[in-house]
């Protein structure tokens, strides 16, 4: 039971985090939806309630392994940007996407980084990730995206969860946590932009989900860290207030120039 309620509560935090993200895309423009996609909406909360029920020390350990994957979700960032820029299609951008970050991941698994590097790489990866996106001109403004688009993608986010939750449980240890690492609303919202707003808009989301990553990946290195040097809960907040100032700071830093 207890197992189940922990699977209701993620399909639920994918729903929100897709929905929340969707309609400040509507509200503010691809580049902010894509940012608070980035952003640890899911893990987060989830990270929340394994403090109250797990030590410390577990807990780090869970931020560590879950900084380990975070340079595969920039690769995955990377090929669908390309892909959308020169191909167009969202299914050969979806493919192509997760089978880098597969690669990446598994070969990143496999080195059993050191925990200095492992928050390194998770800490470089996203600002050398935004430099390696093309470059395409995308104004902030809003965008037109229906009620009943909005429900599909909330629909498509939890199917994802739920199919990724299940395959994670049928497979070997290291099999699963690379499963469970994929990047469901770096899949879902591309794959919804791209063949309505086209390339331009695709690349200004994932972008924006590159500046969230950095605030992802700063939230779980500050959580690892704040782990072995204060309360659970200070370093909760810390880590969050962390996150908030690294996905601000890059977007601080954001330019774009006109691909001819």
């Amino acid at each position: 039971m207890e197992a189940l309620a922990f699977v209701l509560l993620k399909l639920a935090l994918v729903g929100a985090s897709v929905l929340l993200s969707s309609l400040a895309a509507r509200r503010f423009g691809h580049a902010v939806g894509g940012t608070i996609a980035g952003l640890p909406m899911i893990v987060g909360p989830i990270m929340g309630f394994v403090l109250l029920q797990e030590t410390p020390a577990h807990a780090g350990a869970i931020a560590l392994a879950t900084l380990v994957c975070v340079p595969a979700t920039i690769v995955h960032v990377l090929t669908f940007a390309w892909c959308a820029r020169w191909e167009r299609r969202w299914g050969v951008a979806l493919l192509a996407a997760n089978a880098a970050f597969l690669c990446v991941g598994a070969a990143l698994l496999a080195l059993r980084l050191p925990p200095p590097l492992a928050c390194a790489a998770a800490l470089l990866s996203p600002a050398l990730g935004a430099l390696a996106l093309p470059r395409l001109r995308e104004p902030p403004a809003a965008v037109a995206i229906p009620r009943v688009e909005l429900a599909c993608r909330v629909v498509a986010a939890m199917a994802m969860a739920w199919c990724i939750v299940r395959s994670a449980g049928a497979a070997p240890a290291g099999v699963s946590g690379l499963l469970l690492a994929i990047p469901i609303t770096g899949n879902v919202l591309p794959c919804f932009t791209l063949p309505r707003h086209g390339a331009a808009a695709t690349v200004a989301l994932l972008a924006g989900f590159v500046r969230g990553l950095l605030g992802f990946a700063s939230f779980f290195a500050a959580l690892y860290v704040g782990l072995a040097w204060l309360s659970p809960a200070a370093a909760y907040v810390l880590a969050w207030l962390c996150a908030l100032l690294a996905a601000l700071a890059l977007r601080a830093t954001r330019t774009w120039t006109v691909v001819r």
